[in-house]
């Protein structure tokens, strides 16, 4: 047997009792709770990250396609379906869905108010899959093969504006020349969440934007590309803007809500600063407590040098006794974190301003390689700050140290 591992083992906190078993219960405490905070931040700012960013992907896809154009920012110039990129694009193997998307300004009237609003224009390939998750009431836009839909999804933020619900009918003046309107009647309502959309989108039938600016059947505003990986977005722009035509141009959508994306990022950031001073204190920490057992333990050390034990023997027992107790630590942290995680996924515990969070409670994202590789970077710092004060045992003498009380 291992003589070094076997010490350290009667020397754990099972067998002892006293000041060196308190010292072992808070060294397991320090690198249990860095361990758990560090994976509960982990989880959270994955579930920002995934739930903000599949909530804008879904209203808007991972890049848009349309004409380059100067003029109203709130419209787009036509674009047809018969372009090489509409035809072809389902040869790109990247490419898992693409839909026709128009934009038309105008003022929705309800029975006391009136709200400026952007209808957002979309045809039968709209993703309505994805969408599901925003719609809150009713139901979504129906589509007809024979005129356009006079039915619309509003936002619930401007439907409580406007004092509408479900069922009712208004009117929408398009900001045109000649100006001209539209009664509509509102199937569903949908929230992100977002200001971005929530604050001035509706939805309506893309065919009703293409009758008031005299387009043809095949034009449309634009493309929403959706692609497999969002986390590959900037390898697939190459690709793309070869099988663009001359007269087409591709709009990143998280160029498009930098502000967004760029929130998220600072996040991020933040985290990795956390990270970072967690494994400081839990080092630091794991410096101390070794410090602490090896003077518990001096007159031990002595016994062993008189006995004619090497110094890299001793080390080797405070060595095992610290990786035993940041093991035992690390195995409480990730229980409590998971633990944690999944009540708080499953119940939703813990809840949110909306109006600051774009979310009403704390998301939960379980990123397995992200753990794992925050695990294996807590053990191997905290494992190798173990060796600096092992390394003060080789000072040792063992005559003094046998009388050390």
């Amino acid at each position: 047997m291992n003589l070094s591992y076997f010490i350290a083992k009667r020397i754990s906190f099972k067998r002892t009792g006293g000041f060196t078993g308190t010292i072992h219960r808070i060294a397991v405490a320090s690198v249990a709770i860095g361990i758990a905070i560090s994976l509960i931040s982990f989880m959270i700012l994955g579930g920002f990250q995934n739930e903000i960013s599949n909530k804008v992907f879904a209203f808007t896809g991972h890049f848009q396609v349309m004409r380059f154009m100067s003029g109203n920012a709130f419209e787009e110039s036509p674009t047809s379906k018969k372009s090489d990129f509409f035809r072809d694009y389902s040869g790109q193997d990247y490419i898992v869905h693409v839909q026709s998307f128009a934009h038309k300004p105008g003022l929705l009237k309800g029975d006391n108010e009136v709200e400026g609003v952007l209808m957002k224009g979309v045809g039968p390939e709209f993703d309505t899959l994805a969408f599901k998750n925003s719609i809150k009431k009713g139901r979504f836009i129906q589509f007809s093969d024979s005129s356009a839909s006079n039915e619309v999804m509003l936002s619930t933020k401007i439907a409580n504006k406007l004092l509408l619900d479900v069922g009712d009918r208004v009117t929408m003046y398009f900001v045109q020349e000649p100006p001209r309107f539209r009664r509509l009647e509102i199937v569903g309502l949908y929230e992100t969440l977002l200001e971005n959309f929530d604050d001035k989108i509706i939805i309506g039938d893309i065919q009703t934007i293409r009758n008031l600016n005299a387009w043809t059947d095949d034009q449309v505003g634009g493309f929403e590309v959706f692609v497999k990986d969002s986390k590959k977005l900037e390898e697939y722009i190459d690709p793309l803007y070869e099988v663009l035509d001359y007269d087409l141009k591709l709009v990143k959508v998280k160029d498009k809500y930098m502000e967004i994306f760029d929130w998220l990022h600072l996040l991020n950031n933040n985290v990795y600063i956390f990270l970072g001073l967690i494994l400081f204190v839990a080092a630091f920490n794991m410096v101390s407590i070794l410090f602490i057992l090896i003077m518990e333990r001096t007159q031990m050390i002595g016994i062993l040098k008189a006995l004619g034990a090497r110094n890299s023997q001793i080390r080797r027992i405070f060595v095992w006794n610290g990786i035993r107790i940041i093991g035992r630590g690390m195995l409480i942290g990730n229980t409590l974190a998971l633990g944690f995680g999944w009540l708080q996924d499953k119940f939703r515990l813990i809840p949110l301003d909306p109006e600051n969070y774009y979310m009403s409670f704390v998301p939960i994202f379980w990123n397995w390689p992200v753990f794992i590789i925050l695990n294996a970077m807590v053990l191997l710092v905290t494992s190798l700050v173990l060796f600096l004060p092992a390394m003060v045992i080789s000072n040792i003498q063992p005559i003094k140290s046998i009388r050390f009380d």
